[in-house]
């Protein structure tokens, strides 16, 4: 009896010491979009094209999900990470869209309320690197536990702050750009 409480001890001391992330690898969002995981995002949905967001498809959603949040940003920007969408106040649905308006509150194709992005407007701006050089952009969507209480045109940080303790999921994807 002594080797098992020991043994569920020392189980215990090692199961402390995962990173935050390995405790939550379970419940990762699986999110896909027009594009796979490190490849070329189409031209459709940067600066050179029509400049709207691509859909993003949602799986693995928990039933307590109450409200989805967006952030598109590109660390590769020379100025440091640089903020393409915010979006929250999403229903907990498989799909948002492509081609969502850009207005602070959207009730159609889907709910949401958007925010400014670093180029200073509303909604989404797509990828617009400088000329030659290749650049990464995350996006990534957030599971919430609650709505949120922002206004429209809230910035990253609000946004931010306001998701603290409240994200229960979280899955994301990569994509390139060259110009």
């Amino acid at each position: 009896m002594r080797r098992v409480l020991l043994l569920v001890a020392l189980l215990a001391v090692l199961l402390s010491g995962c990173s935050t992330e390995e405790k939550k690898a379970e419940e990762n969002l699986i999110v896909k979009t027009v594009f796979n995981e490190g490849s070329e995002i189409p031209r459709k949905y940067t600066c050179d094209g029509l400049n709207t967001n691509p859909s993003l498809h949602i799986g693995g959603l928990k039933s307590e999900v109450k409200s989805l949040a967006v952030i598109v940003d590109d660390p590769d920007a020379p100025s440091g990470v640089f903020t393409h969408w915010i979006a929250w106040n999403i229903p907990p649905v498989g799909e948002i869209p492509d081609e969502i308006p850009r207005e602070g509150v959207v009730s159609a194709p889907v709910k949401m309320v958007q925010g400014v992005n670093d180029f200073g407007r509303l909604g989404y701006d797509g990828p617009c690197p400088p000329e030659g050089q290749k650049h990464r952009y995350f996006f990534r969507v957030y599971a919430l536990d609650t709505t949120l209480d922002l206004n429209p045109g809230a910035s990253r940080e609000e946004l931010e702050n306001a998701m603290k303790g409240h994200v229960i999921q979280y899955g994301e994807i990569v994509g390139v750009y060259r110009r």
